[in-house]
């Protein structure tokens, strides 16, 4: 990755300011000293509101942390493992992240040439055609909202799933209800609401301890299946064989073998999903044109590295596809752990899963309530004043971290519907996060080109081909992710995907919004360098450059005296 120097960038002093923040605003202060994540901010349009207490490894830490990949795989091996089987999870795995990485890394080229806590709404925004920003900032924000508002319910639901099944191991007779599901779930998110409320190094101090434990927990865990597993006590060699794990694709749809390995890869996306987080913390961190995007970049490539082991253990280790499938367990990989551990370890590894679980949601609450805050600060929501304030003792989001956990608490309603009713949570974070990822990007790459002002982090002359890459993986997967896994007599409404009416009906009904309404009054983002960022000409009588706001109105001063002055003369002269 070619990277300039930051002394290369722009000071706020020589970047235009084309748009005024309210009650006349602009953020730009000729007494202040700013430093260079202020001056980026401000030429952004932005003021500064947070204190910028992450850095590139907390950021790091709480991206890993929304990453989760543990309890991610956990929660989301049903489909890595029942739509193809062991070949989904082990070159299927590295297919998938082809895409995934080429999507992180035109992201984080995007986060470093903005970096605000809107993030992919506010590239949208600023990239698109004339006249097209607010539309594209529309789509992408919302889009972006529903994936991160589902995020914290998706992990807590499977946290909580799995503590349940932890205890039907232990007791056998006692079988998990759905009311039971749900309130342990709920308790999880006040939680976590709670840790997302405090102070910005507290919420770091504690997601660098979650993180840290994730990696533990993720290295303990594969070390230990394959060193405790019994399968020779159940005569079967200790490992499976590379031609079977490798070549058998299982049959768990009724579309072909090469669809259903791209079914399989909802699993991957779910669980390589977080690493947009850096992206909506940039305002906190600092050296964030640099930090942030780095954050995204290796967050992806370790997440994919670590989490490809994880897969290869399971492959190589599983009994049974259908009983880890079907188990009265309601855990897929609670129950492939019964296959193949003493119940001892078997307890061991699921109480590391959950709590890497538990900081893994708290991860997500975090990075969900920033992108509620970036949108309501540009009046995007409802009550928008009441998102967007900032608590002024703990310099956090406080009302909009209680305002996503009231919707997740309603969303998480759909566990009385059923497993597949509760799965559409994590169909549509996929969906939903892959469409706000790639919007962007595909602007940047269709219709921006090498216009675009790249920031001190870039792909330099990979970036298009990159991007390209990654507009080409998500088009391929967002129909792919609609699909039942059963298709004619069998598709009923207990075997639909619901994912295409979860995700497509609220998304309808914001696009009806858009044109009945929103296109009135929403202009998206306070974008103060759209032409600049496009290489196009800045025209117009509303720009004002920064460091002529001090000589404007030094030069005012001075013209307004020499007026008065002019005009005493006047006045003498006359009488």
């Amino acid at each position: 990755m070619s990277q300039r120097t930051p002394s290369t960038r722009k000071s706020v002093s020589q970047e235009p300011v084309t748009s005024v923040l309210p009650d006349g605003d602009i953020p730009y202060d000729p007494k202040h000293s700013w430093n260079q994540d202020e001056e980026t901010l401000a030429a952004l349009g932005y003021k500064p509101e947070f204190k910028r207490e992450f850095n590139l490894w907390t950021t790091f830490c709480v991206s890993f942390a929304v990453l989760g990949l543990l309890p991610s795989f956990a929660s989301t091996l049903y489909y890595g493992m029942g739509y193809a089987g062991t070949a989904g999870m082990t070159w299927g795995w590295l297919v998938a992240m082809i895409g995934i990485q080429s999507v992180a890394a035109s992201m984080a080229e995007l986060c470093s040439s903005m970096p605000t806590s809107g993030g992919l709404y506010y590239a949208s925004a600023v990239l698109a055609p004339p006249g097209w920003g607010p539309l594209a900032a529309w789509i992408t924000g919302w889009s972006n909202w529903l994936g991160q508002i589902t995020g914290a319910p998706s992990v807590n639901y499977g946290t909580a799933a799995m503590t349940l099944a932890a205890a039907s191991i232990v007791n056998p007779s006692f079988v998990p209800q759905n009311y039971q599901v749900y309130l342990l779930t709920v308790f999880l998110m006040i939680i976590h609401a709670c840790m997302a409320s405090l102070p910005t190094k507290t919420i770091a101090r504690v997601n660098s301890f979650g993180s840290s434990f994730n990696i533990v927990a993720l290295v303990v865990v594969i070390i230990l299946i394959p060193a405790g597993t019994n399968r020779e006590e159940q005569n079967l060699p200790r490992f499976a064989p590379s031609r079977e794990v490798w070549g058998d694709i299982y049959a768990g749809t009724a579309f072909p073998s090469g669809v259903g390995i791209l079914m399989s890869f909802i699993g991957v996306i779910w669980t390589m999903s977080g690493y947009d987080s850096p992206f909506h913390l940039a305002e906190e961190c600092s050296n964030a044109a640099i930090a942030s995007p780095r954050a995204i970049f290796l967050t992806s490539a370790v997440g994919g590295t670590f989490g490809w082991f994880l897969q290869l253990v399971v492959a190589y280790t599983v009994v049974s596809i259908p009983d880890a499938l079907e188990s009265d367990l309601g855990q897929p990989f609670a129950a492939y752990l019964v296959q193949i551990l003493p119940q001892r370890t078997v307890l061991a590894v699921l109480s590391l899963t959950i709590i890497a679980g538990f900081f893994m949601g708290q991860g997500c609450m975090i990075a969900a309530s920033r992108v509620t805050f970036a949108y309501a600060r540009d009046d995007c929501f409802p009550f928008s004043n009441v998102w967007k304030k900032v608590n002024q003792r703990t310099k956090t989001p406080v009302n909009a971290v209680w305002f996503n956990t009231s919707v997740g608490c309603l969303m998480l309603l759909l566990i009385f519907g059923g497993s597949l009713a509760a799965g559409a949570m994590f169909s549509i974070g996929a969906i939903a996060a892959f469409v706000a990822f790639t919007t962007p990007i595909f602007i940047r790459v269709f219709f921006v080109g090498n216009r675009f002002r790249p920031g001190p982090w870039n792909l330099g002359r990979a970036s298009i081909p990159i991007g390209v890459v990654a507009s080409a993986f998500v088009v391929l997967m967002v129909p792919i992710l609609c699909l039942p896994s059963v298709v004619g007599a069998d598709l009923t409404e207990a075997t639909m995907n619901w994912t295409c009416l979860v995700y497509g009906g609220p998304m309808a009904m914001i696009l009806v919004w858009w044109v009945v309404s929103a296109r009135k009054w929403f202009k998206g983002p306070k974008v103060n360098v759209q032409h600049m960022m496009l290489g196009r000409e800045v025209a117009g009588e509303d720009v004002l450059v920064g460091h002529e706001v001090a000589e404007a109105e030094s030069q005012s001063g001075l013209e307004g005296k020499a007026a008065e002055a002019a005009k005493d003369a006047e006045s003498t002269e006359v009488r």
